[in-house]
């Protein structure tokens, strides 16, 4: 056998600080297809067939200890889950074997021969090993059988049968060790009780191909299962979800995807920049080169990644999301089990100083508190075994593509620039009349009008220049206006209960309209005291939040009322409509007070809101984003009663990145922020920065299909959360999920799966807690997703037709949703 080998140099055009070989060995048996050990401080692999190899990945000067008792070549091995003493299992066709290392080390060094303890003979192949967490009971998965063997008493504890294939991999649970989960080639998995032997559940056929390997993650509660077709089933271990389906995961899809991330990173470099850091091998970014058909998941392995600096693993501050190594024959990739992307991708081709180029067999370790991992590697057509040893922070930094780019924030860091559009409102607002004797003859109507929707208030803070210490999601604060305002004010005295159960129970419902007209948004007042909806029928109807009474009509539309929005006092309801004018209601008056018209735009508007508490409509007009002023003026004139005296004109646009239509919008309009999030049909999220008048970042292929809504996470004045997570939001995309994105890093930190959404695009929202996400979904139901979680909490029945809208209370725990068949549905916390 040969001795360890140094550390070798990576070859022409590679990177020196991302992969190591630190070991390499020739056997004189083929070792393809073997289960391997790869521990904190030990590597173990069978050696020329029956001969058992340890090596040190801790200190290279520890000489290979070499264990024989197999007469039949080894087939599996695996180490002990107790530091000490430190056991290793192996297994042939004639013999289960456990070996004690430092009793093995001990006798080495006295020139004894080591032995170790046989556990059972003739099971027949050992495809995989594994031991309980206490180390008292081993697996061994031979033929479609599991044989449970007592450590101890070198016992059979159970036999489990149920297989109609050879069992590839079991796993215990890790919280509830009298559980096994075992995958098989008859591509399905199994949860067995093994102290009674007897099967708890047993899944359907996933799929076409073998399931090849098996992770079970206790941070997640999540079952992963690897199939030889490069597929990852998640399954959910959670009690209540019954082993329910999360996702499944397309490797070579994610690594196309990885791989072009990377790319256009890399192409928004400096070109000198390029050169100097050229990687002309790096990520399968050369072209010509050739495509694999598959990459056949052969190991699984937990990876921690919560050491890293945030810049690099691109987690939440406040926790590390898990991750595992996935193996294949051709590299190692590092999947993030929160929004189900790659963190990182290693390919063995792409450093032709490695030794083995196509693997057989694999397994990785990456030991809590430490940056490196271990990988242990068999090569596919010969008898070579490698140990390479890899550097996370490297691997890591090029998912980042070499980088990071300006952090952002919903809170304003600082006063508004006197270049920014937003310093039109504050202009107005200080600017000293001239004296009535200087007055021109011929004057501005518009600047002798109030230049907002309503007069001034101290709880709205008009007065004063927007500071981040002027930001305070929860406004309790009293009013001095007339009797509207006094209500609503004395209505925000209670307080949101943070910790109640999410609204699960129906408790109303509401049919919106006798013919068929689709409800397609709903939306509470800031007040929690009215409830918005827009229907197909080209009218918006305004109810109480309890359903009760005769709903407000509003009509005028020419198409679908396709969204509605509150200004911040509650005065205004603003809405749009396919056919492209946005419309302002008065709620006390109800009717029209402005309707702008198609003249001012280049292209109608698709969406708009109320922005900058109030001072402003924001609106997307084709590829533009405009901004608004807005006088309001509800009097009427006796004789031209017809006329409205209400006015609206453009006085900022901002062009997006890529010519391509805005698909939806979203900003904060309950405290000062300058960010503008839009999304595109070119699948991207851009960001704005109204402050500075330009746009702030773009994210490139957001989604595989054009982004539907934006949903921020806002909170409400009910209820204040920390400062970071108001940072948070949501996008939808038909046939793609919902994902959780964080401006801080603009990475994707969770994805929700599990609501069926092909075909129509329904809504999200958000709980004013921030520990909740609702969504619409076309099989009848509206979903409930935790925030850490990546499946659905609660599917809420009781609706008849697709659930389009839903909207949670600002007030109290709950949810308004909408159905295309025209109801409206209200649910209630238990």
């Amino acid at each position: 056998m040969e001795e360890p080998q140094g550390f070798f140099s990576p070859g022409d055009g590679c990177v020196g600080d991302m992969v190591t070989e630190r070991c390499l060995v020739e056997s004189k048996e083929p070792v393809s297809h073997v289960q391997l050990a790869c521990g904190l401080w030990f590597c173990a692999f069978p050696l020329d067939g029956n001969e058992l190899c340890v090596w040190s990945t801790k200190d290279p000067s520890y000489q290979p200890l070499i264990l024989r008792g197999h007469r039949q070549p080894i087939t599996a091995v695996t180490f002990g889950n107790t530091v000490s003493p430190l056991l290793i299992c192996s297994a042939s066709q004639d013999y289960v074997m456990l070996w004690s290392l430092d009793e093995c080390r001990q006798k080495v060094l006295l020139g004894l021969t080591p032995r170790g303890l046989v556990l059972s003979t003739l099971l027949g192949k050992a495809l995989y090993l594994r031991l309980s967490p206490d180390d008292r009971a081993a697996a061994v998965c031979a033929g479609n059988k599991i044989f449970m063997l007592d450590t101890e008493s070198r016992s059979t504890l159970a036999v489990l049968e149920g297989h109609r294939g050879p069992v590839t991999a079991a796993e215990f649970c890790p919280w509830q060790t009298h559980i096994i989960i075992s995958v098989s080639e008859d591509r399905s998995f199994k949860v067995w009780d093994h102290h009674a032997g007897s099967p708890l559940y047993s899944s359907a056929v996933l799929t076409a191909s073998p399931l090849l390997s098996l992770l079970v993650d206790e941070k997640s509660q999540q079952l992963v299962a690897g199939c030889a077709d490069g597929q990852l089933w998640v399954f959910s271990l959670v009690e209540r979800h019954h082993y329910r389906c999360v996702t499944r995961v397309d490797l070579k899809k994610k690594r196309e995807t990885f791989s072009r991330r990377v790319e256009s990173r890399l192409c928004s470099l400096p070109v000198l920049f390029l050169e100097k850091n050229r990687r002309p091998c790096a990520h399968g970014l050369e072209k010509g080169e050739d495509v694999e058909g598959s990459l056949p998941v052969l190991g699984l392995a937990p990876c921690d990644l919560s050491l890293l600096p945030s810049s690099e693993c691109g987690c939440l501050p406040s926790e590390s999301a898990p991750c595992l190594w996935v193996g294949s024959s051709s590299g190692l990739l590092i999947l993030n089990l929160a929004n189900f992307e790659l963190e990182g991708v290693l390919r063995y081709k792409d450093f032709r100083s490695l030794s083995i180029q196509v693997a057989g067999s694999c397994a990785m370790m990456s030991k809590a508190g430490e940056q490196k991992a271990i990988c242990l590697l068999t090569s596919m057509f010969g008898g070579q075994i490698a140990v390479l040893e890899i550097r996370l922070a490297a691997l890591v930094r090029s998912r980042q593509g070499l980088g990071a780019g300006r952090s952002l924030s919903v809170l304003p860091r600082g006063c508004v620039l006197s270049t920014s559009p937003l310093h039109f409102r504050i202009a107005e607002e200080h600017r000293t009349p001239p004296a009535p004797q200087r007055r021109s003859a011929v004057r501005s109507t518009v600047q002798d009008q109030p230049l907002v929707f309503h007069g001034k208030v101290r709880s709205s803070g008009y007065a004063t220049a927007p500071h981040v210490t002027m930001f305070s999601p929860k406004t309790n604060t009293r009013n001095n206006g007339d009797s509207p305002s006094r209500r609503r004010g004395s209505h925000r005295c209670k307080e949101y209960p943070l910790e109640s159960s999410p609204p699960t129970r129906l408790h109303k419902q509401r049919v919106l309209a006798h013919g068929p007209a689709a409800a397609l948004c709903v939306q509470f007042s800031g007040d929690g005291r009215w409830l918005a909806c827009g229907l197909a029928n080209h009218l918006s109807l305004v109810f109480r939040a309890d359903l009760t009474g005769t709903p407000v009509v509003f009509s005028g539309h020419d198409g679908a009322v396709s969204t509605v929005c509150w200004s911040h006092d509650g005065r205004w309801l603003l809405s749009t409509s396919l056919d492209g004018t946005p419309r302002v209601w008065s709620l006390r008056r109800a009717e029209l007070v402005l309707c702008v018209g198609r003249d001012l735009f280049p292209k109608p508007i698709r969406s708009a809101q109320f922005y900058y508490l109030d001072a402003f409509i924001l609106c997307s007009s084709g590829p533009e984003l405009q901004l608004l002023k807005c006088h309001i003026d509800t009097s009427k004139d006796e004789i031209r009663r017809y006329k409205q005296r209400s006015r609206c004109r453009p006085v900022f646009r901002l062009p997006t990145a890529g010519p391509t239509e805005i698909t939806s919008l979203s900003a904060a309009n309950d405290f000062y922020s300058y960010l503008v999030l839009a999304a595109g049909r070119d699948k991207t999220v851009e960001v704005f920065d109204l402050n500075a008048g330009r746009s702030a970042a773009v994210i490139a292929e957001a989604h595989s299909r054009p982004v539907h809504q934006i949903c921020q996470n806002k909170g409400s004045s009910f209820t204040t959360q920390q400062y970071q997570v108001y940072n948070l939001f949501a996008t939808a995309a038909i046939g793609d999920g919902i994902k959780l994105w964080d401006l801080r890093t603009l990475r994707c930190e969770r994805r929700f799966e599990g609501h069926p959404n092909h075909g129509y695009p329904c809504g999200i929202a958000f709980s004013p807690c921030g520990r909740y996400v609702a969504s619409g979904a076309e099989d009848r139901h509206a979903y409930v997703y935790e925030m850490g979680s990546s499946t659905f909490s609660h599917r809420l029945a009781g609706h008849t037709d697709t659930v389009a809208g839903v909207a949670f209370s600002p007030s109290a725990p709950q949810l308004a949703t909408t159905t295309l068949d025209g109801k409206l549905q209200l649910f209630v916390a238990e």
